[in-house]
């Protein structure tokens, strides 16, 4: 059972990151692009999602780190 779970994390936190990253790169080119950027309200929200985002990706790097460290005994 501690297998399966091992597995349905591993997988989970392959596609929580893959999907966090599609999103950063949406936000990017749509910042980039500038046609979906209508008032600056807009802009600062686009601006505010992406970089949210890439702190929770960061974070969630982190955490992985620090999960891998205990798991080799460091």
């Amino acid at each position: 059972w501690e297998t399966v779970l091992q597995t349905y994390a591993s997988v989970f936190e392959r596609e929580l990151a893959k999907l966090m990253q599609q999103a950063i790169e949406k936000h990017k080119e749509e910042l980039s692009s500038g046609l979906s950027i209508q008032t600056i309200e807009s802009y600062r929200e686009k601006v505010g999602k992406l970089a949210g985002l890439r702190e929770a990706l960061e974070l969630f790097d982190e955490a992985n780190d620090i999960v891998s460290k205990r798991e080799r005994g460091l």
